[in-house]
């Protein structure tokens, strides 16, 4: 397995420095309520903004107090090619006010700009700082100087691109994707928890006996309010399992709700082959998710490495929140965790995986990155294979239980029985 080619281009140690003399003419108001934030583009790519914390350090050559970071621009092989002979100038507008447009017009008012030339190509040969430090921001004639403190550095990112030939739930064949080219490399075996009835029925089983007929009506009220036993297993392409994903925890509608919350989530184990028993295996990591209500409905969830001390020791990686009706993606990103809460007790460096994951009631076919530095096997690939199966599941999972599931979702049951 080869990676592809990749640049992650960041935009780190944001920082605004403000006219410290409020009373000079057409000087600006130092005020920490009012919110300051700054617009990125660089052409051809969505742009980002970024809240900017304020600083009062009067020195030039110092680094702020405090700073921010953006959310990093990931360049492709594509990309790069095509601009190899042509760096690129990435612009940084600053505002104060609000965030957002009234009306299509930007509802914050600008203070200022400026640029920093990047070149891709370089950066994906080594690492590159395009700029670091304050910079004086052009603005209109007559008006005070603003700051800004910004560091612009590339670097190589090689990652390996994989995606499901299908949905999850259909057992789909993975491909990894190198350009046009589309190899197999991993297969997949979903299943839910199909144990029969008839296993636990007594001998004097009668399907026309009103007693029976109750007891099996409550049994598929209760069915229908849990979601359990759903796993995953990755196999490689001589068909043995290199990884798998299992639904530990069942995903079930908290009283007098119809959904599951953050008090009491699914959860998985992913799982990696342990000796040489087909059927051993290893917690690796878990996974667990929830539907937060609000003003945003969303699919929160939460994943954890399982140190080697047993799966109640584990490591937080990762939590957020995607939107279950756009969908989103799962990643895992030293950057992101930092925002997330959870840096500080993180061991992510860099960019480690990031996976789509489409919204409620749609097809979902997942693509999947991995860092290459983090790829040393198949079966570390495969990990990242089922982990993304299992966010992607949860979306399922995670569906109001007033809406049914799809069939290969569902507990089978026996049509004679009904």
């Amino acid at each position: 397995m080869d990676p592809c080619p990749f640049v992650r281009l960041s935009v780190e140690s944001l920082a605004l420095k403000l006219p410290l003399d409020a009373k000079s003419p057409g000087s600006i108001v130092q005020s920490s309520t009012t919110p300051y934030f700054c617009k990125i583009n660089i052409k051809n790519f969505p742009s980002q903004t970024t809240l900017l914390p304020l600083s009062t350090n009067s020195n030039h050559d110092s680094p702020p107090e405090s700073a921010t970071s953006s959310p990093a621009f990931h360049v492709d092989a594509t990309v790069i090619r095509r601009l190899s002979l042509k760096p690129l100038p990435l612009h940084v507008h600053v505002y104060t006010g609000r965030m957002g447009h009234t009306c299509g017009v930007n509802s914050g008012k600008l203070l200022g700009r400026t640029q920093v030339t990047v070149d891709f190509a370089a950066a994906n040969s080594r690492p590159t700082v395009f700029h670091t430090g304050w910079t004086k921001l052009s603005s209109e004639p007559g008006k005070p100087s603003v700051w800004l403190h910004l560091v612009v550095r590339g670097e190589p990112s090689p990652r390996f691109f994989f995606q499901f030939g299908g949905e999850p739930e259909c057992s789909p064949v993975v491909f990894q994707i190198q350009g046009n080219i589309r190899q197999p490399v991993f297969s997949c075996k979903f299943s839910a928890d199909r144990n029969s009835r008839s296993r636990l029925l007594p001998t004097d089983f009668n399907p026309h006996n009103k007693r029976w007929m109750r007891t099996f009506s409550i049994e598929k009220e209760r069915q229908g309010r849990e979601r359990k036993g759903w796993m995953i297993i990755i196999h490689d392409l001589s068909g043995s399992p290199v990884a798998a994903a299992s639904m530990i925890t069942p995903f079930v509608p908290s009283p007098g709700t119809d959904h599951v919350t953050r008090s009491n989530p699914g959860a998985w184990l992913i799982l990696r082959p342990h000796g040489l028993s087909v059927s051993s295996w290893k917690p690796w990591g878990r996974l667990e998710a929830w539907r937060e209500r609000g003003p945003i409905d969303g699919l929160g969830y939460k994943f954890e490495l399982v140190t080697e001390n047993g799966p109640n020791c584990r490591i937080p990686i990762t939590e957020a929140t995607m939107s279950v009706k756009k969908g989103g993606q799962f990643c895992i990103d030293s950057r992101l965790t930092r925002d997330g809460g959870v840096g500080s007790r993180s061991p992510v460096k860099g960019f480690v995986m990031c996976s789509t994951v489409e919204g409620e009631g749609k097809v979902s076919k997942p693509v999947v990155q991995v860092g290459a530095q983090h790829v040393t096997c198949m079966t570390d690939a495969a990990l990242f294979i089922a982990l993304s199966a299992a966010i992607d599941l949860s979306m399922d999972a995670c569906r109001l239980f007033s809406h049914k599931l799809r069939k290969e979702l569902c507990h089978h049951e026996q049509d004679s029985f009904s």
